[in-house]
C-alpha cells in the first residue's frame, strides 16, 4: 500500500463530500487506503460517507476525541508506507498523490511534506510553509512586524516569506490541513501528541521529525484549495485561546526553561491583545450605524427646532423649554432606533422598505409615549411629526449614500443580487441552477457555460469563451460544477480571474450544497437547500422578540397561571430572566460538549425548554439530544419556540435550564 490518506471530521458534511471527491479522482492509479474518523458528528456526515464512499474507512467516536486522538485511531490502523492528515475542508488536484508521492520517494531523507494551499478566493495561504516559532520569531509574529516586513529573513520567518511561494524548499514546520509523513518517521518519531485538543499538533509533529533525524519540505508542484475551517472563527476569543494554549504546551515541550517562560509571557500578552481586538471591534462594529442614524437625526431635529420656534411657534421671543431638546428628544430617538433595529432596518443587505417600516412604527411608538406624558411636557406634536419625516428622510439617505459610495456592508438588497456563471455540462447546470434558488440565493442574472469546446443550446458559451462571459455580462460569482470542470482547471481559473472582485465556488456532483469561501480568515459559505439558521440576524430578533412578549403575557397573566404551573416562585423567576436576556424560552440541551473545542452550534442563552422536552424521552443519549438541537438551530421558526412552549407547558417552572 503506497498511501493513507487520514481526515478527521467534526460536523462539516458539505465540505467532507467536496473533499472525499476530490480524494477519489486523485487517487485514480495509486494503491491506497481512505480513512474519515468521525468525532460524533450530528450533521448527517456519516451516513453521507457511507452512501457514497463506501470504499472509505469509517472510525466513528462517541464523543469528541480532538485532532490528534482521532488522527492516531487511523495511523494504527494504516499500511500505507506514506500517511497523509488531510482536513475535511480541503480540495486536492487531480495529479497532487501522484506528484508527491514521487517526490517523497526520490528523497528518502524526507519525513514530512506540505504543499501550496491556497484559499477559496485562489490567494496564497502563506501557512503553507513556516519555521519553528522560537520566542524571537513569535514576537515579531505577535506583534506585527512580520506582517510589515513579510520578506524578511529576519522578522518574516514565521511564515517564511522570504521564500518564493512557487519554489520547493526545506522547512522547519508543517501545515495539518495537509501533512504527509513517511511512515517509518512516524514510527520513529511518535504519533501526535494528544495533549494537544486541535491547533499546535502540526508544528510539535514537525518539530519530532526534524528531531528523528528527517527533513521537512515544501512542496510547491501541486495546490490544495483550504477553506480555512468553516466551523472555525479565526477571528474568535475561543480561538484565540485555544491556538495559544497549545503553543504554551508546545513551548513547555520543546525549549528549555527559560525560553519557554519567555514564550509564555509572549503568548500571555498575545492572547489578552487579540481578546481586547476582538471585544472593542465587535462592540465598534454593532453600534457605531445606530450612532450615525442617532447623531443625523437629532441634529436634524435641533435644527427643525430653531428654525420652527423662530418662523412660526415663537415669532415675537422665546424658545420651547430646555428639557424638550435635553430628555425628550433623545427619548423619541430611542424609540425610533429601538423601531428600527426591530423592523430590520440593520440587517444587511439594507432594504428600504424596513426602514420605512422602522421610522413609521417609531413614530407610532413616540405617540404613545407623547399620549402618556404629563400635560407640562407635551410641548409640540407638529415637532413628532416633523421629526418623524426627518428620521425618515436621514435614515434613507444615509443607507443609499453608503451603498453609493461602495460600501459592501451598506449594499441595497436588490443590489446585492447574485450575477452568475456556471460551468457544466447541461444536466449539472440544471441541477446546481435548482440548488441555487431553493437556497434563497437573490440572483439576478445566471448563465451557463459548456465545460468544452462543444456548444450547447440556451448556453453562454464553451470554456475558451469563459473570461470573455464574465467580462461582458459582469459575472461577480462563477460557480464550477467538479463533476465536469477537474480541480486543476478550477485552480488555474482562479489564479487569474477575468474580472476582479470575482467569488469562487464549487458544486460537488450529487450534492444539494455549492461550496465557496471569500477571504482567506473568512469561514467557508455555503448555499445549502432548506436552511434557515437560528444565528441569522432576522432570526435573532424574532426569537428575543418572542421572549419578549411572551414573558410580559406571562407577568401580565400570572395570578392565574401560578394556579396551574408547579414551583410558581421558579416560573415567576423564570419569566424575569428571560425579561432581561439572561435566558430563553427555547434554548439548546446541556451536553457534554468538550470546553476547548469551538462550538459549531451558534450561541444562545441558556434555556428554559429545549426542543427534547416536548418529546418526554426517557434517558436520551448524547447524540439524539445533540442531533435535536442541530435541527433546532438549522431550520428556526418561531412556531418551532411556541410549539415546544405550548406541548411543555407545565415546565416553565424549572429551575435547572437545559434537559
Amino acid at each position: 500500500m503506497k498511501l493513507s490518506v487520514i481526515i478527521v471530521n467534526y460536523n462539516v458534511e458539505h465540505f467532507l463530500d467536496h473533499c472525499l471527491h476530490s480524494v477519489r479522482n486523485a487517487l485514480n492509479g495509486i494503491p491506497a487506503e481512505v480513512f474519515v474518523v468521525d468525532n460524533n458528528s450530528v450533521d448527517g456526515s456519516v451516513e453521507m460517507v457511507q452512501r457514497k464512499y463506501p470504499e472509505v474507512h469509517l472510525i466513528l467516536n462517541r464523543e469528541n476525541v480532538g485532532f490528534s486522538r482521532a488522527n492516531n485511531q487511523a495511523i494504527r490502523a494504516s499500511v500505507g508506507e506514506y500517511i497523509l492528515l488531510l482536513n475535511p475542508d480541503t480540495v486536492v488536484e487531480e495529479d497532487t498523490f501522484r506528484k508527491v508521492t514521487g517526490f517523497m520517494d526520490a528523497h528518502p531523507e524526507a519525513g514530512g511534506l506540505g504543499v501550496r494551499m491556497i484559499d477559496g478566493k485562489g490567494n496564497f495561504l502563506p501557512e503553507s510553509k513556516r519555521s519553528l516559532p522560537t520566542p524571537a520569531v513569535a514576537f515579531f509574529k505577535i506583534f506585527g512586524l512580520s506582517a510589515l516586513f513579510p520578506r524578511s529573513r529576519t522578522f518574516g520567518k514565521y511564515h517564511l516569506g522570504y521564500l518564493p511561494e512557487n519554489e520547493t524548499n526545506e522547512v522547519d514546520i508543517l501545515c495539518g490541513a495537509f501533512m504527509m509523513m513517511r511512515k517509518k518517521a512516524v514510527d520513529k518519531a511518535g504519533m501526535l501528541d494528544e495533549d494537544f485538543f486541535m491547533y499546535g499538533e502540526d508544528v510539535d509533529m514537525s518539530w519530532r521529525l526534524v528531531k528523528a533525524g528527517y527533513k521537512n519540505y515544501y512542496f510547491a508542484d501541486t495546490r490544495i484549495i483550504h477553506y480555512k475551517g468553516e466551523s472555525t472563527k479565526k477571528s474568535s476569543v475561543n480561538y484565540v485561546m485555544v491556538f495559544y494554549q497549545a503553543m504554551i504546551i508546545f513551548a513547555k515541550k520543546h525549549f528549555s526553561a527559560g525560553r519557554a517562560q519567555t514564550f509564555v509571557l509572549l503568548i500571555n500578552a498575545a492572547v489578552y491583545m487579540r481578546a481586547a481586538a476582538a471585544i472593542i471591534y465587535r462592540g465598534l462594529r454593532s453600534i457605531v450605524f445606530p450612532l450615525m442614524d442617532a447623531a443625523g437625526i437629532f441634529a436634524g431635529i435641533w435644527f427643525i427646532k430653531n428654525y420652527y420656534e423662530n418662523h412660526f411657534k415663537y415669532t415675537e421671543g422665546g424658545a420651547y423649554p430646555p428639557e424638550f431638546i435635553r430628555y425628550l428628544v433623545p427619548s423619541y430617538i430611542f424609540l425610533w432606533l429601538l423601531s428600527l433595529f426591530f423592523s430590520g432596518g440593520y440587517d444587511r443587505p439594507v432594504r428600504l422598505s424596513r426602514v420605512i417600516r422602522g421610522a413609521v412604527v417609531g413614530t407610532g411608538m413616540v405617540l404613545v409615549l407623547y399620549a402618556l406624558l404629563p400635560e407640562t411636557l407635551r410641548f409640540s406634536r407638529v415637532m413628532i411629526f416633523l421629526g418623524a419625516g426627518w428620521t425618515l428622510l436621514w435614515t434613507l439617505f444615509l443607507r443609499i449614500s453608503l451603498h453609493m459610495a461602495g460600501l459592501k456592508s451598506f449594499s441595497l438588497e436588490g443590489s446585492s443580487r447574485k450575477r452568475i456563471v456556471i460551468v457544466g455540462s447541461a444536466d449539472e447546470c440544471r441541477r446546481v441552477d435548482r440548488v441555487i434558488r431553493e437556497a434563497g440565493v437573490p440572483v439576478s442574472f445566471c448563465a451557463y457555460v459548456s465545460p468544452a469546446e462543444e456548444k450547447i443550446p440556451q448556453f453562454a458559451g464553451t470554456i475558451s469563451q469563459l473570461d470573455e462571459v464574465c467580462r461582458i455580462y459582469r459575472i461577480n460569482e462563477l460557480i464550477f460544477c467538479s463533476r465536469d470542470v477537474t480541480a486543476q482547471e478550477i485552480m488555474d481559473r482562479m489564479a487569474s480571474p477575468p474580472v476582479a472582485s470575482l467569488d469562487f465556488k464549487i458544486a460537488p456532483p450529487e450534492s444539494h450544497s455549492v461550496i465557496g469561501s471569500n477571504s482567506i480568515n473568512t469561514a467557508g459559505d455555503l448555499y445549502v437547500i432548506g436552511t434557515n439558521a437560528v444565528s441569522r440576524p432576522a432570526n435573532k430578533r424574532n426569537k428575543r422578540l418572542f421572549d419578549l412578549g411572551i414573558s410580559l403575557m406571562m407577568i401580565i397573566f400570572c395570578p392565574v397561571l401560578l394556579l396551574f404551573i408547579p414551583s410558581p416562585g421558579t416560573f415567576l423567576g423564570n419569566c424575569f430572566s428571560v425579561l432581561l436576556g439572561k435566558k430563553t424560552w427555547v434554548g439548546f440541551t446541556r451536553l457534554a460538549r468538550p470546553t476547548k473545542h469551538p462550538q459549531t452550534l451558534p450561541p444562545l442563552r441558556p434555556g428554559v425548554l429545549t426542543p427534547a422536552h416536548p418529546l418526554r424521552l426517557r434517558d436520551p443519549d448524547a447524540e439524539t439530544l445533540a442531533r435535536l438541537d442541530t435541527l433546532y438551530a438549522r431550520d428556526y421558526r418561531t412556531r418551532n419556540d411556541l410549539s415546544i412552549l405550548l406541548r411543555s407547558w407545565r415546565l416553565l417552572g424549572r429551575k435547572d435550564v437545559g434537559y
